[in-house]
């Protein structure tokens, strides 16, 4: 009886390691994602700023339809550029969570055969 209940105290020793370990490999992710949609909606922000600026100082219409059509250009580039890295980044968390998990699962499957 000792020994079955020293083997369950065990048991959940290392289920609430692993569980923690995946909660701060989660947590270390999302602030990183947090920091890289911060960084892209400042950059955004003053890149609008900045084309708003030279719209206004436009001398003739076909400067405009230029700065316009940069800006634009310029946007979507660096839209594609912050969803690619902030993409890696969920991906780059869901490997990190998934990791305390692994050697755990392995122990599992063999005790199940």
């Amino acid at each position: 009886m000792l020994k079955n209940f020293d083997e369950l105290q065990k048991l959940g020793k290392d289920n609430m390691d692993i569980a923690m370990k995946a909660f701060g490999a989660t947590s270390k992710s999302v602030q990183a994602i947090a920091a890289e949609v911060a960084d892209y909606s400042k950059k955004s922000f003053e890149n609008a700023s900045a084309a708003a600026e030279k719209l206004l100082g436009a001398k003739s219409l076909e400067k405009a339809i230029e700065i316009q059509t940069d800006y634009a250009k310029s946007a979507y580039e660096g839209f594609v550029a912050g969803a690619t890295r902030i993409g890696e980044l969920y991906a780059d968390m869901t490997k990190e969570s998934y990791k305390p998990f692994e050697g755990f699962l392995g122990r599992a499957n063999g005790a199940a055969k």
